[in-house]
């Protein structure tokens, strides 16, 4: 549900038909605003009213830890007021006096829940992790109390059930739509028993998703990697020696040299380390990461949690946690998504077999006698790379530096397609020295929102990138974004420049993609948006945005050699693009396998569930679940495991079931890259197309038609696997394109997505 009863409690789970109606003045509301003469408490302390920062923005130094459970407890006792007033109003249900007076309920609780959510994320503390303890099982039972309120849904189905005879916008349309559907799916229309009972999951969930996600954290915070020489690091460059000697010194023992895990199962030194055992160590530590095999165990929460949804599903007649939460998805079903992912294995399996046996040679090549195994493979597929393409990622390095590539590449290419300005400013307050700040001009000059940018990996944060809103636009309220991208890049020591490797580049690129879409809302109603779309839409206009990174004239721009000044080299550009299609058995494999690995636990029925109370059971059935997917998991193990899977564990909801979202909106990317390649590419027409097609139409229609809308057809799955060297590439020799042999998909097997 997008409606803002449930949106202003949605950020506990955070950390990403018709044409919107037009901005502007606000009509005045048909009925009386209930909150006129309704009894409802007055707020105090920072949060009871709007920051009087430029663009609301939150003021940090004026908010204290000690702000939060006071906000929070006021916040859900104005909105309890707030929505008990709706319900005793005496005047017949409306649109304006049910469905608008609820989505502006609740306005101190978004504003304490944004900023303290954002925080726990980006720079939390144990004060505020406790915090997060108490306060998230509490919101969870506030936003059910509002949810399963049978007078309130009495109201707004009297609404609903009215609808063709009411003249509404089609944002209205949207609203009245998301508000009923959303609490039917909440539960509003099940017995009061089974109310209570939902209740009670959700709140038990709340609590178990919230310590899962702090366990996760510091099985990666807590859990750094200890050498006890120098030469356990040949390979590393003597920055990154240096860092581990500091961290091993911070962490309390000083002469050792140590490595701090990041979120994914693979870790970003690994191909740079020629000591094999000192491979495996780095390796199996991330791998075996909140396993039990240190203090820190998870599976009893994954367990519960798998538990838990499989029983909530069961009581709304629902097979599954996974046919239950894809209810108002782009892609409608679990079978669906499945059938979607299935079509890739093939493929998939042979390129990661014929991947394997390429990196078998060349170990053998280096006089080693031993086979590929997860922890080698990133080392000597870097080889076979830099033969094949020549691309030395360290020579790649050299042409990133951090502060370039936002400002002269990431806002260039923001300038050249939208018409977009940037302006940095050091007056804002900020959560953390880290950040800066910019005001985003738009295309006539006006004042669009701010932008913050958190870059830096830091132990207060956790891991992997995101992008979210302390302020979200809204003609209701008048409101322009505030917007802030997070990412985890390891911090330059001082006096070095801040190079960023060439998958940094691109993640900055993509989380400014769903800034972007961000700061083109162009909603009366918060809750529908910008980004506030089906999770398996919300990643296509980031990952679009991505493509624009390697444009000749973006690159151009951004891309200049610290030392020398140098652009760098078309050349190197070409090996680098080549070399996109080399190690997809990896690169795409883990992240099909964490896809496919989610639905295994999402298509779990309440039975089955119950049945895996044990970790043992846990870990047994993510082996028998790998082990049914077809594909090389041995060699090529999921991007995440089940007990560090933080995207679908770690919040009531999240991506649980919707890890495919990422493959799914790839298909959409690539199939859009194809729509601006024959459309003249980097130009202000297609820019502003795609921002009244699809980037400024939030949540307010159909996914299908908005797609239609932009492109003109439906998309096709062709074009990503083309792009990942999977199948041959229109009229090109199939043999000659890497991974499309043995096994990968002929062209005429190739289907397209429907897009509904």
């Amino acid at each position: 549900m997008k409606a803002h009863i449930l949106a202003t409690t949605a950020a506990a789970a955070l950390l990403s038909a018709c044409t919107t109606a037009p901005g502007g003045e606000i009509e005045p509301m048909a009925d009386a605003d209930v909150s006129d003469s309704a009894d409802i408490p007055e707020g105090t302390g920072y949060f009871a009213s709007e920051s009087s920062l430029p663009f609301h923005a939150p003021d940090f130094t004026k908010i204290s830890e000690d702000d939060y459970i006071p906000a929070f407890e006021q916040g859900m006792a104005i909105q309890r007021a707030e929505v008990q007033a709706i319900i005793d109003n005496p005047a017949a249900p409306t649109f304006d006096n049910t469905i608008v007076a609820l989505e502006k309920s609740g306005q101190m609780l978004g504003r304490v829940g944004t900023v303290f959510f954002a925080l726990t994320g980006s720079n939390t503390t144990d004060r505020l992790d406790e915090i997060n303890t108490d306060i998230s099982p509490r919101l969870s039972a506030h936003s059910d109390s509002i949810s399963l309120n049978p007078e309130l849904f009495a109201r707004v189905k009297a609404v609903y059930d009215n609808r063709a005879a009411m003249a509404m916008t089609p944002e209205d349309a949207a609203l009245l739509e998301d508000t009923y559907e959303g609490m039917v799916h909440a539960g509003a229309m099940l017995t009061d028993a089974q109310r209570e009972r939902v209740k009670a999951i959700n709140t038990e969930l709340s609590t178990v998703t919230t310590e899962f996600s702090q366990l996760a954290r510091n099985a990666m915070s807590e859990q750094t990697v200890f050498f006890d020489t120098r030469a356990e690091l040949a390979g590393l460059s003597d920055s990154d020696i240096q860092s581990a000697a500091d961290l091993a010194a911070e962490k309390g023992q000083p002469g050792k040299f140590a490595i701090a895990l990041q979120n994914t199962t693979q870790q970003p030194l690994l191909p740079s380390m020629e000591n094999r055992a000192a491979r495996e160590k780095l390796f199996k530590a991330s791998y075996n990461r909140a396993d039990g095999t240190t203090s820190i165990d998870t599976r009893p929460l994954v367990a519960k949690i798998a538990a838990l949804r499989a029983e909530k599903a069961a009581l709304f007649g629902e097979p599954d946690w996974a046919s239950y939460t894809m209810y108002d998805r782009m892609v409608d079903s679990p079978q669906a998504a499945l059938d979607f992912m299935s079509q890739m294995v093939p493929a998939l399996a042979a390129t990661q077999r014929r991947e394997a046996a390429l990196l078998n040679e060349k170990i053998r090549e280096e006089g080693e006698n031993f086979d590929v195994q997860p922890w080698d493979w990133y080392r000597y597929a870097n080889m076979v790379k830099a033969e094949r393409y020549e691309v030395d990622d360290d020579e790649v390095m050299q042409y990133f530096q951090l502060e370039k590539v936002l400002e002269d590449g990431v806002f260039y290419m923001a300038n050249k397609l939208y018409g977009l300005n940037f302006e940095r400013r050091t007056d804002i307050p900020v959560y953390h020295p880290d950040v800066w700040t910019y005001t985003v001009f738009d295309r006539d000059g006006s004042e669009l929102g701010l932008f913050y940018f958190d870059p830096f990996q830091r132990p207060s944060k956790r891991g992997g990138a995101w992008m979210s809103n302390f302020v979200d636009q809204s003609f209701l309220w008048n409101n322009k974004p505030v917007i802030y991208n997070v990412l985890n890049i390891p911090k330059a020591p001082a006096g070095e420049p801040q190079l960023v490797s060439f998958d940094w580049v691109n993640t900055t690129f993509h989380e400014f993609g769903h800034a972007l879409h961000g700061f083109f809302a162009n909603q009366k109603y918060p809750s529908l948006s910008g980004t506030a779309t089906a999770r398996d839409f919300v990643e296509y206009p980031s990952q679009v945005h991505e493509m624009w990174m390697t444009h000749p004239e973006v690159l151009a721009n951004y891309a200049k050699h610290y030392e020398t000044g140098e652009t760098i080299p078309t050349e190197l550009v070409e090996k680098i693009e080549a070399a996109s299609k080399f190690n997809q058995g990896y690169d795409f494999g883990e992240v099909v396998e964490a896809a496919l690995l989610d639905m295994k636990w999402h298509a779990l029925t309440a039975d089955q569930a119950a049945a895996i109370d044990m970790p043992e059971e846990v870990s047994a059935y993510q082996a028998q679940a790998l082990s049914e997917l077809g594909l090389e998991v041995a060699l090529v193990p999921p991007r995440y495991r089940t007990s560090y899977f933080n995207h679908i564990f770690s919040s009531p909801a999240g991506y649980s079931a919707g890890y495919y979202s990422y493959l799914w909106t790839q298909m959409l990317d690539h199939d859009s890259r194809n729509w601006f390649r024959e459309n003249g590419g980097l130009t202000r027409e297609n820019g502003d197309h795609y921002r009244e097609t699809v980037l400024s139409r939030g949540g307010t229609m159909d996914y299908g038609e908005m797609y239609r809308n932009f492109a003109g057809r439906d998309p096709n799955v062709r074009y990503m696997l083309e792009a990942l060297g999977l199948v041959a590439s229109s009229g090109e020799d199939e043999n000659a394109t890497p991974g499309a042999s043995d096994g990968a998909l002929p062209p005429e097997t190739v289907g397209s997505g429907s897009g509904e």
